[in-house]
């Protein structure tokens, strides 16, 4: 009699391996070996080996005795090829090989099947973006044809019993290996699992049941929505088969680029431009927003850069109450050609300004401020 593989070397584990390594590579060996997979003459016997050795190793008790005793210790309890019932792990590796075992039904496409989910893009504008809109769009979809009610059949005329599968919607085959004979039952494919068929199709349809129609849609945009935005239709889809529901409708948002507003999360920016003598001395002025003209008052003294805030006119938030801000960034013009009159105005401004020329401070930044931090506690 020959001599017994070690059951660790069979695995390719430690001895100190868990039972996730176990069951890994026992898993790993099995599709490598199965007789049905592999057709080498030692394969069969080899399959027979590394499920001993799975079954001694996974099982706590039976490894303790094989790590104390050797194979003495496991003597008549290794099932070997012949007690796979409530094996762990074989079932998973015996369903990849042969499939749905017998009893179990197969054809599960003869129950209802939900239709597809659809996609459709559409552009808006930036206004219609923020303050919510209504669009018409126009879409093709699957719906279940008006002519056979989704039977397939010509009206008047009726569906037949598959001859295949006897209506049944199963087609078995039978397969043969070392453990004995296994029924694998599938989809018949003359039905495609429906157990009818159809000898005078539908004229409408030509016996596919469902038809493709063009649909006018009304879709709500709500306020708030940015650029991507995805909105769901439900029940919008294509119908779903054999009585199943309807897939969805998605409506991809794609928002146009405005003149002059920018967004920032809820918030609108507009840059404005000002002369410098508004800078300088201030102004009451009229600026745009997305809900119409709106009054801003430039403070003495505004320097190039420097930002207003308009609260509550930016875009409203999504799902919830309330709006962001409008930011004015103020810009100031610098007058490239003068008039005679602004020349002389400028010269007289100018020498009461005086000529000295004075170098700006640099400002310090956050990495500025880190380091005087770390300075300071002398890290």
């Amino acid at each position: 009699m020959a001599t017994k593989r070690d059951y660790y070397e069979l695995l390719g584990v430690g001895r100190g391996a868990d039972g996730s390594e176990i069951k890994k590579s026992y898993r790993r060996l099995a599709r490598q070996y199965h007789p049905d997979v592999n057709k080498e003459p030692e394969a069969e016997e080899h399959f027979k080996e590394i499920n001993e050795a799975y079954e001694v190793l996974i099982d706590e008790q039976k490894r303790a005795a094989y790590d104390r005793f050797g194979h003495a210790g496991v003597q008549g309890s290794a099932a070997g090829a012949s007690g796979f019932g409530g094996f762990g792990g074989f079932g998973d590796i015996f369903e990849e090989f042969f499939g749905t075992m017998t009893g179990m039904r197969g054809a599960r496409a003869r129950g209802p099947l939900r239709g597809d989910d659809l996609r459709v893009d559409i552009s808006i504008a930036f206004k219609e973006a923020v303050l919510g809109t209504e669009k018409e769009i126009k879409v093709q979809r699957t719906e279940t044809c008006s002519s056979c009610q989704g039977s397939g059949a010509e009206p008047g005329t009726t569906p037949i019993a598959c001859s295949q599968c006897q209506g049944t919607g199963e087609v078995r085959r039978v397969q043969q290996s070392f453990l004995g004979s296994f029924v694998n039952i599938g989809t018949c494919p003359a039905c495609g699992g429906s157990g009818e068929t159809v000898s005078t199709p539908c004229s409408a349809c030509g016996g596919r049941k469902r038809v493709r129609t063009p649909r006018r849609l009304e879709v709500k945009i709500p306020p708030g929505v940015d650029n991507g935005t995805r909105i769901r239709l439900a029940g919008e889809g294509d119908s779903g088969a054999r009585g199943g529901p309807p897939g969805n409708l998605y409506v991809f948002l794609h928002v146009e680029e405005h003149q002059f507003f920018k967004r920032r999360g809820d918030d609108l920016i507009l840059d404005l431009v000002i002369n410098v003598a508004q800078a300088a001395l201030g102004d009451e002025i009229t600026v745009p927003t997305i809900d119409g003209e709106e009054t801003l008052r430039i403070a003495p003294g505004t320097q190039p850069g420097q930002i207003a805030r308009l609260r509550g006119r930016g875009a409203p938030h999504l799902r919830r109450n309330g709006r962001g801000d409008q930011i004015v960034v103020i810009q100031v013009a610098v007058p490239k050609k003068l008039s005679a009159e602004q020349k002389e105005l400028f010269q007289q401004l100018g020498g009461t300004l005086g000529k000295e020329v004075i170098p700006k401070a640099k400002e310090k930044g956050l990495l500025d401020h880190l380091k005087d931090l770390v300075d300071s506690l002398g890290l």
